[in-house]
């Protein structure tokens, strides 16, 4: 907070009736005096027995000074200077320290603001500064952790104490796609324990996204349905329909480089299920032991 001081100037005067000085009896006849308290005092009296000490010079303040007082405390003028650029202050905004010394507005900002966070100096009022949680910075002061790049007005992200711009962040701490290898930095999935992108999670054969969708996979490659039935599942030597696993006919029956369906897996003549029994293939189709022998 800024104080003015006030200069006080004692009402002195010339006698011209007599008049004796309170202390010394001496008349005061023609004389300069002050009168302090309703009592008339010489000048030399007063500078002896009546005048305020200089909080700083420690010398009393005589009659021909003027005085400043602030508080209970007194100065000369000329005294009346801050304690660390020595910048008069008669005329000026001041502040007064707890320990007693008189700063001038700048003095006082550098010894009581808030100090940087990164170079530990003051952040004087007005200039340009970060504010985050509770502590400030230079602007120039917040930087980013890894690149030593002011940040500004970007976006930015912590680790513990340490502060990064998003693209240093993502670099080291971001998950990286199992598929193109770059940062996941929003969203995302996880398939067979490893992280992708939305956009690379997509069917080998037709590129389209997989995400939410129901899909399979072949020698580490993911397929949508439809492709996976088209392009990569084996036709059932039965139905000819594709073998894909999903829902009904999840269990398959495989013979010579042969598959069925395990529901396909019939004799051709009776329609007996042969899954887990002995059976007769003929050419493309199969039979079971009794109707084999009355071919």
């Amino acid at each position: 907070m800024a104080f003015r001081g006030n200069v006080s100037d004692y009402l002195t005067s010339t006698m011209t009736d007599r008049f004796d000085c309170y202390y010394c009896r001496d008349n005061l006849h023609g004389k300069k005096y002050v009168k302090k308290d309703d009592k008339h005092v010489c000048t030399k009296c007063f500078n002896k027995l009546c005048a305020n000490t200089c909080a700083e010079c420690k010398r009393p303040i005589g009659a021909d000074s003027k005085e400043l007082h602030h508080k209970n405390r007194y100065w000369h003028e000329d005294c009346f200077r801050c304690a660390k650029c020595y910048k008069p202050l008669a005329s000026e905004p001041f502040s007064a320290r707890d320990d007693g010394k008189i700063m001038c507005g700048k003095c006082g900002s550098r010894e009581d603001g808030n100090r940087c966070q990164g170079c530990y100096k003051v952040v004087m009022p007005g200039t340009q500064n970060v504010e985050y949680k509770n502590k400030v910075w230079h602007e120039e002061c917040f930087t980013c952790f890894d690149c030593k790049q002011p940040i500004r007005t970007q976006s930015f992200m912590t680790k513990g104490d340490d502060i990064y711009c998003t693209a240093c962040h993502d670099k080291k701490f971001a998950k990286k796609c199992f598929h193109c290898k770059q940062a996941i930095t929003s969203g995302g999935i996880s398939y067979q324990d490893n992280p992708w992108h939305s956009e690379c999670f997509v069917c080998k054969t037709c590129r389209k996204s997989l995400a939410g969708t129901r899909f399979t996979s072949h020698e580490q490659d993911v397929y949508c349905v439809d492709c996976y039935k088209t392009d990569v599942a084996k036709k059932c030597n039965g139905c000819k329909n594709p073998i894909t696993g999903f829902g009904h006919g999840t269990n398959v029956v495989n013979y010579e480089g042969y598959a069925w369906h395990e529901y396909c897996f019939n004799c051709k003549r009776c329609s007996l299920s042969l899954a887990n029994k002995r059976f007769v293939i003929n050419i493309d189709h199969i039979y079971c032991p009794d109707c084999a022998k009355k071919l």
